[in-house]
């Protein structure tokens, strides 16, 4: 009897098995026409795997859940193949760096990825802790890679293939090139295991994500609040895009769905704007002399407030920033999550003071007179702000808009403890 895989094609965790079979010679047959939903609910699969995920391999002895335990079941048919190494070092830290994908790459990866598509509830802190999380561990993973080709010894084990399909699903559905580019060594890792020809076979061109995917609800589930907000008055914004059909919840197994055609972005469809926002992001980064005199005054050779709009923006719970890396960690936060308008926004976050309480103080400019509406929606972060619309005709507003750019200090009469900018 041969091996037969029951997944549907393209699953992550099915692939680990694939590509061990590729490196061992072992014959795995993926069954054909498997519908999720449908045939892991039937009885003969709930027989095999009664819980009904996937994938599940049926061997003549009887089957086998949990895509790890399949991987190293198949490997185990070669002793052989090399992919658990030469000695039992090599083989305690196959088994180390197996675990540590487990539960801290793919894990993480899956606590902010799932809650987005809809599986979960969608809490913006635990949001922000799987992030931090995340990057803890690419940091880690990032070191080691540094004088590293592979995680053990100098040829792939099994421990790069689960590591490499854990990554590859990250980085086809949330890990934008924004986020990756902090880990070089992680970037360099990814790409060279997944265009060797056993993992290409079964995964097929590999494309990195565009854009963090938007939160399947518009309500995510709020914390408690820390303190009454000050009553302010909301900017206007633009009127609401029609309503995206909601994206119902899936098994987490399930496979992926055709990709639909995106709707237009609302930004998209404005008139033509003489000025190009890219433009204006080079001229920033590559200015690095004579900033008032090349960079400030560019922008405002370049503004265009038919077609933008610029914005301050005040941090409604200052008296709580007590602790600076806290206060730096809660603006990383935000811009990160700012990443679904990098294609319409420029913006600057100043944390502002020599001591605490630390003040945090923005200046946005975004595409169209008024705050995108799908910002509004989808960045929680917004309603912890105070906003107010820049008065281009007030000479002293122009110059704390040139104060803010160019991260001028003191700025207001006190020290700058960071800057940070969203490009």
């Amino acid at each position: 009897m041969a091996l037969i895989l029951y997944s549907g094609a393209g699953n992550k965790n099915a692939n680990k098995a694939l590509i061990a079979a590729e490196y061992s010679g072992v014959k795995v047959d993926l069954v054909k026409d498997f519908q999720m939903g449908v045939s892991n609910k039937s009885p003969e699969f709930v027989k095999m795997n009664p819980i009904g995920k996937v994938p599940v391999l049926e061997t003549p002895d009887g089957p086998i859940f949990e895509s790890n335990a399949i991987a190293r079941y198949v490997t185990r048919l070669n002793p052989e193949c090399g992919l658990y190494g030469s000695t039992l070092l090599d083989y305690g830290q196959i088994e180390q760096w197996i675990d540590f994908s487990a539960t801290e790459i793919d894990a993480n990866i899956g606590n902010w990825l799932y809650p987005r598509l809809g599986f979960s509830g969608y809490l913006p802190p635990a949001e922000e802790a799987a992030i931090a999380a995340l990057k803890r561990a690419l940091g880690a993973l990032n070191t080691h890679l540094a004088s590293n080709t592979y995680l053990v010894g100098h040829g792939v084990t099994l421990a790069d293939i689960v590591m490499t399909c854990n990554l590859a699903y990250g980085f086809k559905t949330i890990l934008t090139k924004s986020f990756t580019s902090e880990f070089p060594h992680v970037e360099r890792y990814i790409w060279t295991l997944i265009n060797q020809p056993n993992f290409k076979k079964i995964w097929g061109d590999v494309k990195q994500a565009e854009s963090v995917p938007p939160v399947a609800s518009k309500k995510p589930i709020q914390p408690k609040e820390p303190a009454k907000p000050k009553e302010t008055v909301k900017p206007k914004v633009e009127p609401k895009p029609a309503k995206k059909e909601e994206v119902k919840p899936r098994d987490l197994d399930e496979e992926e769905e055709a990709p639909k055609p995106k709707a237009k972005n609302p930004l998209d469809l404005l008139p033509p704007s003489k000025m190009i926002l890219d433009d204006w992001k080079r001229l920033y980064s590559n200015t690095k002399t004579n900033f008032r005199e090349v960079a400030i005054k560019g922008f405002w050779d370049m503004y265009d407030p038919e077609g933008y709009s610029l914005w301050f923006c005040d941090y409604k719970y200052n008296d709580e920033n007590i602790v600076s890396f806290v206060t730096l960690n809660k603006v990383s936060g935000f811009l990160q999550r700012m990443d679904l308008a990098r294609k319409y926004a420029f913006g600057k976050m100043l944390v502002i003071g020599a001591n605490s309480p630390y003040k945090v103080k923005g200046l946005w400019l975004f595409r169209g007179t008024e705050i995108p509406q799908f910002v509004i929606d989808e960045c929680y972060d917004m309603e912890l702000y105070d906003w107010s619309k820049v008065d281009i005709s007030d000479e002293a507003q122009k110059e704390r808009v040139n104060q803010m750019i160019e991260d001028a200090e003191p700025f207001e009469g006190e020290p700058l403890l960071d800057a940070k900018c969203f490009k």
